[in-house]
């Protein structure tokens, strides 16, 4: 079993080292400071706050787990700052801790068009113990951390219907060695992202959306989704990651405030035949600090 957990650790790693180690959630659209520090909810006096838990892979051994907990602040109608704290673990092997805050502001280019800038500072702990498994006594595998500066920046172009997005989390790359081997490499990854929101009517939206993501060395990746919001209260969608997954996602605003949300990952890789699939949960909350809640009675869709 310990040695099981390991193998699957080592073949992650050594697949990740050509392509992205960030780790990766479908309900991304709703907390996309994880990936974009441009990103805002552009709603003065609203903040808001949230976690997700991902557990991937059910069914087998030590699989990731993903915790993130975070914030969106407002300062004010032109600055705002979010807050993420994320924990991505494999079995006992490995430990990822990431801690950002991420500063953007806001410019007008025209009365309902506007372009945020971002600036993602923060710092990320990596931890490896093998001391559980039956490669322990490998050298390579032996008891390590590091912890590095995290920079990141973005644009993020948007208004009521539609937005588009550039970035990279991470502009600082960084190798974890034991003795002189590369046991982790974290590349530099850049993400485009972009979504549009068409009120089919008074009680329907539809919104299609797309984030590719590019990493050195490695194949191009992309997520394909679309989501449909009934009464500004009822979502359900759904997502094609390429050459990995499809997704059904839902979502429930049990008060106006108050989103809860689910997402089902099926692989469609070879691992489906190993796993049962992937969950993801998600809330968010809402807090009218300044008691603005009539002027944004109608949230955007994204």
């Amino acid at each position: 079993m310990r040695l099981l957990i390991a193998i699957i650790t080592v073949l992650f790693f050594g697949f990740v080292l050509q392509a992205q180690q960030n780790p990766h959630y479908t309900q991304y659209m709703y907390n996309m400071n994880v990936v974009n520090p441009a990103y805002m909810i552009n709603e003065p006096g609203i903040v808001e706050v949230g976690s997700l838990y991902r557990t991937q892979w059910v069914g087998i051994d030590g699989a990731p787990k993903t915790g993130n907990i975070f914030a969106n602040i407002p300062i004010n109608d032109k600055i705002e700052l979010s807050v993420n704290y994320l924990n991505d673990r494999i079995g006992d092997v490995v430990d990822q801790n990431l801690f950002n805050i991420d500063f953007a502001y806001r410019i007008n280019l025209t009365e309902d068009l506007n372009l945020s800038f971002g600036l993602k500072t923060g710092i990320d702990n990596l931890r490896f113990d093998f001391s559980d498994t039956n490669v322990s006594s490998d050298n390579l595998f032996e008891r390590t951390s590091k912890t590095v500066l995290n920079i990141g920046a973005g644009a993020f172009l948007f208004k009521e219907e539609f937005y588009v997005g550039l970035s990279s989390p991470n502009l600082i790359p960084s190798d974890l060695d034991v003795n002189n081997d590369a046991l982790y490499q974290n590349a530099i990854h850049v993400f485009l992202m972009g979504g549009y929101v068409f009120n089919l009517n008074d009680d329907f939206k539809l919104k299609p959306s797309t984030i590719v993501k590019m990493v050195a060395g490695a194949p191009l990746s992309f997520d394909i989704s679309a989501n449909a919001l009934y009464l500004d209260r009822f979502e359900l969608g759904a997502s094609y990651r390429y050459q990995d997954a499809i997704t059904a996602l839902a979502g429930f605003k049990v008060t106006p405030n108050l989103r809860l949300g689910y997402a089902y990952d099926f692989n469609t890789s070879v691992l489906n035949d190993f796993n049962d699939g992937s969950h993801e949960f998600m809330l968010t909350y809402r807090f009218d600090v300044l008691g603005l809640s009539k002027k944004y009675s109608s949230p955007r869709f994204y």
